[in-house]
């Protein structure tokens, strides 16, 4: 019989053998649980045992310490910010004013001014009548004194003015916020509809899919299969990207004898035009089938570039153009997973892909961008290419069947948004999109503020400018009544144009007036419920961001600003509408990219090399002036840039806050004073800094 190992019975005893020891210890800072038994340990104990005087005292003392550490990184950021207004604003310390190149930008910025003066001056005004004691201001419904109650000139005039207030002010600036109002949950109904849809595709598992292998072939090369190819590249003075971008495009895994890539250089620098030469001369010896291509006049911009290489001879052999910015980096898969979509599908005319940020955790900037790009993806684009078949192309990351582009009249110049023409020319010619979600391309948002703006700036002006245009054509096309209302109402009017208006209008314009005319009243909930409840929608595809969702919302509210202004430009043709700046890159790339590169660059740098295009000595001659150039290069100091319209209006809302004081109005008070520390951050051009 085997021995019985059950020890059970000895651990039930109470067996004591050896010396016992004894330890004392003076001034003890725990306590002693007594354990009975041997799962007296994994038994629940009694919260109130077990503690002393001491240990009460040290908890409270943590959360005191928290405390104090809540206070003294607001004491920090507060001085922080004292000091930046000390160093920007009135010393003017490596910072410039950002210039103003239209009329139009100013007569803005006079208009804020002069408000912010009449604001300025009723609030002296209201203070003194405070501390007079003439508190009219907090009755709901206004008394006007009689003329026996007068006590003076000043309070005769302080009655006339709210006689006028209640008559002729009030009445005009209710309406307007009542029909903001109806704007903004117009708004606010499209933005769940398109939440709803997107939970529907998830919940249903709805995406395009693949049918069997579409490249499979009796071919022995196994090429034959495969459709030819155009990769096109437009930039212009990419110094920081341009490297990465036509490496990353170079590796893309696709036969060699089915490719051709563009490198489309509007360059108008000579040294950047020489790395970018040098650059494709280098890919081409390893066997790449790459061409660069330079304009000498940069007419039509984007447009006019993508123009100029559609109209190349050997193009008409190609099916399909691929187009990727200067700053993409495409895996080596994107064109296995995004062309065999056209297979079996001929009135498929574009497929998009998503694009991922490098840099979307660099600052604040770029986390509260990667949270509006991320719902556009995720919630727009995929919403309306599932149930519309239509969405506006991006510019970028995205396959083309060339005779989709050809039968829409091509690329046009007419515009900066040359990406949303050719996407509703074509939807106007019966030609459907499809957006893939799981399909990502990498690529950079704007790390500054400039940048940023001038990027919104002609996001918002071109599609003004755009709709203009298009309008004749979309009311005449042959398309369903359906498809057209959503064109007119809900793609441009409701998402391109409403939008920007009424943000501005109701949270920057009607908001601080009514603090001056509270006779003129604007419901808490359009200033807090229904906002936060439509932020929190926009951070549902970036879960990662919620804790931003505060600065998300006064940061939308801070930039309606540059989107109304561009908006204005693009609807009435005013100049800047046709106002191309290239985004400033820092041409930055994941860890996880690097090590990928590398590999993918030894295993290229073993295969044989082919002379293409470029002779061996030539070869060595560009990357002997490209090591030159580069070794030449200067850091660029960073110069700050002072924003006048949004420093006038952070002054306007804080001095309305003052004014919500008097009336003891608490939301109010809280959010245009938080308000008007985001445009102070903006105005001094804080918002890019840097953080953890």
């Amino acid at each position: 019989m085997a021995p019985r190992l059950d020890f059970s019975n000895w651990w039930g005893k109470d067996t004591r053998k050896g010396t016992p020891v004894v330890v004392t210890m003076e001034n003890p800072n725990f306590s002693v649980v007594e354990i009975d038994g041997p799962d007296a340990a994994f038994r629940p104990v009694e919260k109130s045992r077990g503690k002393n005087a001491k240990q009460v005292t040290w908890v409270l003392l943590l959360k005191a310490n928290r405390a104090i550490g809540c206070v003294s990184w607001l004491a920090t950021a507060l001085w922080a910010l004292l000091g930046a207004i000390k160093r920007r604003l009135i010393h003017r310390q490596g910072v410039t004013l950002a210039s103003e190149k239209l009329g139009k930008g100013k007569l803005l910025f006079r208009i804020i001014r002069a408000f912010l003066v009449t604001a300025l001056a009723i609030l002296a005004f209201e203070v003194v009548a405070y501390f007079q004691g003439w508190h009219y201001f907090k009755n709901p419904s206004l008394h006007i004194p009689r003329t026996s109650e007068l006590r003076g000139f000043f309070h005769m005039a302080y009655v006339a003015w709210l006689t006028f207030r209640a008559d002729y002010i009030a009445p005009p600036i209710q309406a307007l916020s009542n029909f903001c109002v109806v704007l903004f949950l117009i708004q606010s109904v499209d933005r769940m509809i398109l939440c709803l849809g997107c939970l529907w595709i998830k919940y249903k598992k709805i995406k395009p899919r693949i049918e069997g292998d579409p490249f499979k072939s009796d071919d022995v090369e196994g090429s034959g299969n495969y459709p030819m190819v155009l990769v096109q590249i437009p930039m212009c003075n990419e110094r920081e990207v341009y490297e990465q971008s036509i490496s990353a495009v170079c590796q893309l895994d696709w036969p060699k004898d089915r490719l051709l890539v563009q490198v489309l250089d509007d360059s108008d620098d000579e040294t950047i035009q020489w790395l970018i030469e040098a650059e494709v001369a280098k890919w081409s010896q390893r066997g790449i089938n790459i061409i660069y291509r330079h304009r000498l006049v940069r007419t039509g911009y984007k447009a006019g570039n993508l123009k100029s290489a559609m109209s190349c001879d050997y193009v008409m052999s190609y099916e399909f153009v691929a187009i990727f910015d200067a700053d993409f980096q495409p895996n080596p898969d994107f064109l296995k997973l995004t062309v065999p979509h056209f297979k079996g599908n001929p009135e498929l005319g574009l497929v998009q892909a998503r694009w991922a940020f490098v840099n979307k955790d660099e600052n604040l900037l770029t986390r509260l961008q990667n949270i509006n790009l991320c719902f556009h993806f995720e919630v727009e684009q995929q919403v309306n290419g599932v149930f519309i078949n239509f969405f506006g192309f991006n510019g970028t990351a995205g396959v083309w069947r060339i005779k989709a582009l050809e039968e829409s009249g091509g690329w046009l110049e007419r515009t900066t948004v040359e990406d949303m023409d050719i996407a509703i020319r074509a939807h106007l010619n019966g030609w459907k999109f499809i957006f893939l979600n799981d399909v990502k391309a990498l690529c950079e948002v704007p790390e500054s503020y400039e940048a940023y703006r001038k990027q919104q700036h002609r996001w918002h002006s071109g599609p003004m400018q755009l709709f203009r245009l298009c309008l004749p054509a979309i009311i005449t096309s042959k398309i369903s009544a359906c498809k057209k209302a959503n064109l007119v109402l809900l793609f441009f009017l409701l998402r391109k144009l409403i939008l920007p208006f009424y943000s501005f209008t109701l949270f920057c314009v009607i908001l601080p007036l009514t603090m001056f005319v509270p006779e003129a009243e604007l419901p808490v909930w359009v200033i807090c419920y229904v906002p936060v409840f439509m932020s929190f929608l926009n951070i549902l595809p970036a879960p990662k961001s919620f804790p931003f969702i505060v600065p998300y919302l006064l940061f939308e509210n801070t930039m309606s600003v540059t989107k109304f202004n561009a908006m204005v430009s693009g609807l009435f043709q005013l100049g800047s509408s046709y106002e191309w700046v290239v985004t400033k890159k820092a041409g930055r790339s994941s860890e996880s990219d690097l090590l990928a590169a590398a590999e993918r660059e030894s295993r290229t740098i073993n295969q044989p090399q082919f002379s293409r295009g470029a002779s061996e000595s030539e070869l060595c001659e560009l990357n002997q002036i490209k090591e030159q150039k580069e070794a030449s290069r200067d850091p660029v100091k960073k110069i700050n840039k002072i924003y006048r319209k949004e420093l006038a209006l952070a002054f306007l809302l804080l001095t309305a806050s003052v004014r919500s004081l008097l009336s003891a109005q608490g939301v109010h008070f809280y959010f245009l004073l938080f308000q008007g520390v985001t445009f102070l951050l903006v105005g001094l051009d804080l918002i890019g800094e840097q953080m953890s």
